[in-house]
């Protein structure tokens, strides 16, 4: 239940922020995707860090502590994690030139989809075993994906006879 409601409110956070951020990028046309991608990083590096000393500060020694003595290496570990970033930040920084290109909604609904191909990959790859519960999950975001498609596309086709009627 804990991994539910922590995904839960996790997709709550990335909706709300692609809708205030497509928000940010109608409103200021002098800022595009990458610049307010920028700006958000900085300003939650401010906002966040004290929040993470507060929070995981006592754990930072043993827990960096274990991952040199899981990996190996120290120099392994700082390439793993500098590797780890750029990825992400690219990764980031790529979003967010998709959301000047279109709809929080279709952000949203995309990103809900990268997700369970994430999870379908690591049942894959990995032979992690289905539960039930994971399987649900699985179909009513895949069901949710091809309905929203299926009404896009319908919206979309009704806009054209419109226009050609006109």
């Amino acid at each position: 239940m804990q991994g539910l409601w922590g995904a839960l409110i996790s997709n709550v956070g990335f909706v709300l922020r692609n809708i205030y951020s497509k928000r940010s990028l109608q409103n200021f046309k002098e800022v595009d995707g990458l610049n307010l991608y920028g700006f958000i990083t900085i300003l939650s590096l401010f906002y966040l860090f004290p929040v993470a000393i507060f929070v995981e500060g006592s754990q930072w020694i043993p827990g960096y502590h274990k991952a040199i003595e899981t990996i190996g290496k120290p120099s392994t570990f700082y390439i793993w994690v500098l590797v780890s970033g750029v990825f992400y930040h690219l990764y980031n920084q790529s979003s967010y030139q998709a959301l000047d290109e279109i709809s929080p909604l279709t952000f949203s609904v995309g990103n809900t989809m990268k997700r369970v191909v994430v999870i379908v990959a690591t049942i894959l790859v990995f032979r992690n075993p289905v539960r039930p519960p994971n399987g649900l999950g699985s179909a009513i975001a895949i069901l949710g994906t091809f309905l929203y498609s299926q009404a896009t596309s319908a919206k979309t086709a009704k806009k054209i006879e419109g226009e050609k009627s006109s």
